[in-house]
């Protein structure tokens, strides 16, 4: 007995002295070697170390020093410095799963990771300390550097560092989150299932701030509780279209409350300057959106949009189920002021404008307005109502070569116009009147012109025309059809005007001078898709003082 005795002690102090010897072999460089190569040959993995540390000051903990760990024939996936690993009972089931890690001074790039692999450790808790991230797929898609933070638990997915179930804070030097880049960046959150949850987000953001809290469903339907950026200052070489296209490229945006103070936004061809904006209660869904007691009030220096750009602009909304009540529109445009009201109902998206007042603009109409004109409006906005709109002081010039033209301080009003109807533009019902100061139509000049028409859904009536010309006066009336033909009639009387007053205007000259009485009788269609010239007959009578002609066109032509 007593040999089995000295036997069994022998051996256990064997086994003690080879456990010793192994411990500290381990620590060494060669052994930190051997180890290295007997986990790269036995496993799908490669791993290199140049030391292994532990102190029995902290028992519980084993020290990793310059490591790099990745799948074989990939380049690393993890490289640090030092990795600390904190030891939990839990090994003794799954020797991979650490109470804790600590990664100091390194680098985790699940780029390099093959999609249907993931990393085999895990831990109740993941520390960071000066890491760089690149995690381009995960739940929280970034590229970081500098970061220092934690995830508890942290158990990654072959695709997703976070994990699918955790709480996780950091922050960083450097991130760039979803594609938006950002400096100084704070994250507190979790993830459940897919299911992002941001607590609190704060970052310096081109050149400003941005703070708030959110959060994202499977679906990748974002809720914005709340987010503030300050003093942001924004350039891109998107256009303005492919700049908001991440807003339609999510299934649903849903924002409580948006604060944009003193931001400048620039593109290739559009730019917004000290854009005051506060954006409460709305979904965005694609091209669509839902409100239910939301609300808009914006300001800005500028708004640049290709040609078309407004100074100092003013907008307050409401939203609801209905639509939207536009309760206040102002800005300087063309140096001159524009002041709207209204509403636009979801049910028949029509825009109705109570008010409109347009002052003091020094406006040259674009090259392609009429083709404009023609166009047919987007399918959100099927019809145009003015109830009431005025107009004071505007110079409109037309510089198109066919047929220029330019009226100097033009004043009217107009009371109930339908200015388009079926995604149509077109003058389809209601009344108006204008007058100028001063007019030219292609070189003609005319003093005090006006015009007074109604609108019906047969025809347009202008019911008085007028202009002085030369000494004399025009006065004419016409009827426009509001089919497709655009039937055209026209009556023109003149007293004491130039006798070729006309030839600017498409009637060939006549062998006359001096001022005449002239009676013009019209007819014509105005067809889009056609020239006029080629539907005009008309009969026109020219006396002077010492003669007289009359003539006859068919077809565009003097017979």
């Amino acid at each position: 007995m007593k040999f089995l005795g000295k036997f069994f002690l022998t051996l256990l102090l064997l086994i003690l002295l080879g456990l010793v010897v192994l411990y500290v072999m381990l620590q060494t460089q060669w052994g930190a070697g051997w180890f290295s190569r007997w986990v790269s040959d036995k496993t799908a993995w490669h791993l290199s170390l140049s030391k292994i540390e532990h102190n029995f000051s902290s028992p519980s903990h084993i020290i990793l020093d310059d490591f790099s760990f990745g799948h074989d024939g990939q380049p690393a996936v993890l490289v640090a410095k030092r990795v600390d690993l904190g030891l939990a009972l839990v090994q003794f089931s799954d020797w991979l799963h650490f109470d804790s890690i600590e990664v100091r001074d390194g680098e985790i790039n699940l780029a390099n990771q093959t999609p249907d692999t993931t990393l085999p450790i895990q831990a109740n808790r993941l520390q960071l300390n000066n890491v760089r991230i690149d995690s381009p797929h995960s739940t929280l898609p970034m590229m970081a550097q500098r970061v220092n933070g934690g995830i508890v638990p942290w158990k990654p997915t072959p695709t997703d560092m976070l994990g699918s179930d955790a709480q996780f804070q950091m922050s960083a030097g450097t991130m760039t989150l979803d594609g938006v880049p950002g400096n100084n960046v704070l994250l507190q959150g979790s993830v459940n299932q897919r299911r992002l949850v941001l607590t609190n987000i704060g970052a310096d953001l081109a050149r400003g701030s941005m703070t708030g809290n959110a959060e994202r469903d499977a679906q990748g339907n974002w809720q914005i509780d709340q987010l503030r950026l300050n003093d942001i200052r924004l350039q891109t070489h998107q256009n303005l279209s492919d700049f908001l296209n991440p807003l339609r490229d999510v299934p649903s945006v849903s924002i409580n409350r948006l604060d944009m103070t003193d931001a400048r936004l620039q593109g290739p061809d559009w730019a917004v300057t000290d854009l005051d904006l506060t954006l409460k209660n709305i979904t965005l869904r694609g091209d669509d959106w839902q409100s239910d007691g939301g609300s808009l009030s914006m300001n800005a220096g500028n708004f640049i949009n290709g040609g078309f750009e407004l100074n100092d602009p003013i907008v307050n909304a409401n939203f609801s189920a209905q639509g939207i009540e536009l309760a206040q529109f102002s800005s300087r445009w063309a140096n001159g002021v524009i002041r709207a009201n209204g509403t636009w109902t979801r049910s028949d998206k029509r825009l109705t404008l109570d008010d409109l007042a347009i002052a003091g603009l020094e406006y040259t109409l674009p090259q392609n307005w009429r083709d404009r004109w023609q166009q047919a409006l987007p399918s959100w906005l099927d019809s145009v109502l003015l109830k009431h709109a005025t107009a004071n002081r505007n110079l409109v010039i037309d510089i198109n070569p066919a047929f220029p033209f330019q009226m100097t301080a033009l004043d009217g009003s107009a009371d109930n116009v339908l200015l388009a109807r079926q995604h149509q533009w077109g003058v389809w019902s209601g009344k108006a009147s204008f007058n100028a100061a001063e007019a030219t139509f292609n070189r003609t000049d005319l003093r005090h012109p006006s015009i007074t028409f109604n609108a019906d859904d047969q025809q347009v009536q202008i019911t008085e025309m007028s202009a002085f010309n030369g000494s004399g006066l025009l006065e004419g009336t016409a009827n426009v059809g509001q089919d497709a033909q655009r039937a055209l009639t026209l009556n023109l009387k003149g007293q004491a005007v130039p006798a070729n007053v006309l030839q600017n205007w498409g009637w060939p000259a006549l062998p006359l001078s001096g001022n005449s009485n002239l009676l013009l009788q019209l007819k014509g269609s105005l067809s889009a898709n056609a020239p006029l010239r080629p539907s005009v007959e008309g009969n026109l009578s020219v006396t002077t003082d010492s003669q007289s002609v009359q003539q006859t066109m068919r077809g565009g032509q003097v017979q």
